[in-house]
């Protein structure tokens, strides 16, 4: 009998304690230390952060690949005042010619005939010039060839693209564009060394270059017929 009243009496004084306990642990005094923080993690959004603000934007993450080298775009090619009636006697001679789509292609010209010619290339040049054109290309290639030097060009971007004069000569029309852009020139020889141009200089260069096509013609390509700079 006697051990069974210990048992008693030792149970409850344990359910006593926890209960002492459980009413001391869930006690805030205000002098608790914060939880420790991971030091490698992000902050905790603040108020402000978790209200949706209309000015923040998401940066995209870094990507592996590299970035594409910059270059710069002239947009629409501008069309001058003084162009409007050659341009105009050109479309009533073609209903077909429309004087952007005209730019826009003259420049894609532009831009093969530089490439090209700094290369070299002969059969690229051949069908985008003229013969009198074309004979003047080929001279300069072959003798840049003959003293064994190279020619680098980097078209970098356009700063404008301008069509500055049309006209229609009989059936033949005659459309000048004017071209703004930089470009990076140099010249090496045979031994690789640079004897004209700068590798780290950008030349604003200005090109004036007129484009023909017989408007009788079935075929709708224009072909370079006369090219001129402006210092």
């Amino acid at each position: 009998m006697g051990s069974h009243i210990e048992i008693i009496l030792i149970a409850l004084v344990a359910v006593f304690l926890v209960l002492r306990l459980r009413s001391v642990l869930g006690r805030r005094t205000g002098n608790e230390r914060p939880p420790t923080q991971d030091p490698f993690a992000p902050p905790a959004p603040t108020p402000e952060a978790r209200r949706d603000n209309g000015n923040v934007v998401q940066l995209p993450r870094p990507s592996s690949e590299p970035l594409p080298p910059p270059q710069r775009s002239a947009g629409q090619a501008r069309l001058a005042p003084a162009a409007a009636s050659g341009i105009e006697a050109i479309r009533n001679a073609d209903r077909s010619f429309d004087a952007q789509g005209f730019a826009g292609g003259a420049r894609a010209a532009f831009e093969m005939i530089v490439g090209a010619f700094a290369k070299g290339d002969l059969a690229t040049l051949r069908p985008l010039l003229d013969d009198a054109t074309y004979g003047s290309f080929e001279a300069a290639v072959k003798d840049r060839q003959a003293q064994g030097r190279v020619l680098e060009t980097s078209l970098i971007g356009f700063d404008s693209a301008e069509l500055v004069r049309a006209e229609l000569r009989g059936t033949v029309a005659h459309v000048t564009m004017r071209f703004v852009t930089e470009q990076i020139n140099v010249t090496r020889g045979a031994d690789g060394l640079v004897v004209d141009g700068n590798p780290n200089t950008v030349d604003r260069v200005t090109d004036v270059w007129t484009f023909a096509r017989d408007t009788r013609s079935n075929n709708p390509n224009w072909l370079l017929v006369g090219t001129d700079s402006e210092s």
